[in-house]
C-alpha cells in the first residue's frame, strides 16, 4: 500500500507538470481563449438583456461595440498618461543629465566607473535591439486580442446553446452541476471585476490628490497610471508606485521626499487592495490572498501580462467549482482565507 500510494504521488507530480508544460508552450492560443471566456462571462449579462429586447445578432453587435469602447478607453487613458509623461522627460532632459553627472561623480570617488560601462553597452546595437523587442511585444500583444476578439464573438453566440445542451444531458445530477458551477463563476467574475474597477477607480483618485498634494507634477497622469495598472494585482500598483518615486527623485533632487512619496503610494494600495477590498467584496469571493499573490506570478511565469491580469479570476474559477463537489469542497474550503468557525 506505502509504495502504491508512492508511485499515485509520483505519476500526480509528472502529470501536474506536463499540463503545465503544455499550458505554457500553447500560451499563444489559451490565453487569449481563457481572457475570451473570462469576457464572456462579464458581459453575458448585457447581451442577454440586450438580445431580450432586439435581434440577437444586433443585441451581439452592440455587446461588442461596447467591449471595444472599454478597450479604446483604457488604450487611450494609458496612451496619454504616458505620452504627457515623455513629454516632462523631454523637457527636463537637462535636470536628468545633471542628476546623472551627479551621480556619476560621486560614484567614481568611491572607485565604481559607471562611464566605461555605459560606453561598452549602451549602443546603437543595443537601441536596436530594444526597439525590436518593444515592436515584437506589441505584435504580440496585437495578436493576443484578435483572437481573444474572435473567441469572444463566436462563444456569445454560442452561450445559449451550450445553456440548452448542459439541460439536454440524461444525467440531471451532472447537468444541475454544470449549471450551477457555470452560475457561480459567472456571478463570481462579475462581482470580481465591479470590486476591482470600483477600488481602481478609488485608488486612481486617492493617488492623484496625494500626488498633488506632495507637490510632485503630472498628478493627473500618475493618478490614471495607477487607475489602469490595478487591475493587475500587485504587479501592477508595484509598477504604478515605483515610477512617481523615481521623478520625485528627478523633480526634487531628494531621496527623502521620494521615499516619503513612495511610502504613501504603497501605504494606499495596501489600505486599497489588501484591506479594504478584501471587506466590500465579502464572502463570496474569498480567496486566500497567500493564493492570489501566487497566482499572479504563477500564471505570469506561465503566459505573461495577460496571465497576471487573469490569473486571480482562474483561481476563483476553480475554487468555484472544487466547491460544487463534496469530494473537493474542502479544497475550497482550505484556499479561502477565511475562518468559517468565526463567521
Amino acid at each position: 500500500m506505502p509504495q502504491d500510494q508512492t508511485i499515485r504521488t509520483l505519476l500526480g507530480i509528472c502529470a501536474a507538470i506536463l499540463v503545465f508544460a503544455a499550458l505554457y508552450l500553447a500560451r499563444s492560443i489559451l490565453a487569449p481563449v481563457v481572457f475570451a471566456l473570462f469576457i464572456i462571462a462579464i458581459v453575458w449579462p448585457l447581451q442577454r438583456s440586450l438580445q431580450a429586447k432586439i435581434p440577437k445578432l444586433l443585441a451581439l453587435v452592440v455587446t461588442l461595440l461596447v467591449i471595444l469602447a472599454v478597450i479604446v478607453v483604457f488604450a487611450f487613458l494609458m496612451i496619454w498618461a504616458f505620452s504627457r509623461i515623455g513629454q516632462w522627460l523631454v523637457i527636463n532632459s537637462v535636470r536628468f543629465q545633471t542628476l546623472y553627472t551627479q551621480g556619476n561623480d560621486w560614484l567614481e570617488q568611491h572607485g565604481i566607473s559607471v562611464s566605461s560601462q555605459m560606453a561598452d553597452n549602451f549602443n546603437v546595437s543595443w537601441i536596436i535591439r530594444a526597439v525590436r523587442a518593444i515592436g515584437g511585444r506589441l505584435n504580440a500583444f496585437i495578436s493576443f486580442m484578435i483572437i481573444a476578439f474572435v473567441f469572444t464573438l463566436l462563444g456569445l453566440l454560442e452561450v445559449d446553446i451550450a445553456q440548452r445542451n448542459i439541460g439536454r444531458i440524461e444525467n440531471k445530477a451532472i447537468a444541475d452541476s454544470l449549471s450551477q458551477a457555470g452560475s457561480d463563476i459567472a456571478a463570481k467574475l462579475q462581482r470580481y471585476m465591479l470590486v476591482r474597477s470600483v477600488m481602481s477607480l478609488l485608488t486612481g483618485a486617492v493617488i492623484w490628490g496625494v500626488v498633488l498634494l506632495a507637490g510632485l507634477e503630472l498628478a493627473t497622469a500618475w493618478g490614471v497610471i495607477a487607475f489602469v495598472l490595478n487591475f493587475i494585482p500587485f504587479i501592477g500598483p508595484a509598477v504604478a508606485t515605483v515610477f512617481p518615486t523615481l521623478f520625485a527623485v528627478a523633480q526634487f533632487g531628494s531621496w527623502e521626499i521620494a521615499l516619503t512619496v513612495f511610502v504613501c503610494l504603497n501605504l494606499i494600495q495596501f489600505l486599497i487592495g489588501s484591506y479594504l477590498e478584501p471587506r466590500i467584496a465579502g464572502t463570496a469571493l474569498s480567496v486566500s490572498p497567500f493564493l492570489i499573490l501566487f497566482a499572479v506570478f504563477f500564471w505570469s511565469f506561465l503566459w505573461g501580462i495577460p496571465g497576471a491580469f487573469i490569473g486571480v479570476p482562474i483561481v476563483i474559477a476553480c475554487l468555484a467549482i472544487c466547491d460544487e463537489h463534496k469530494s473537493s469542497k474542502w479544497v475550497a474550503r482550505l484556499l479561502s482565507g477565511r475562518d468559517d468557525a468565526t463567521v
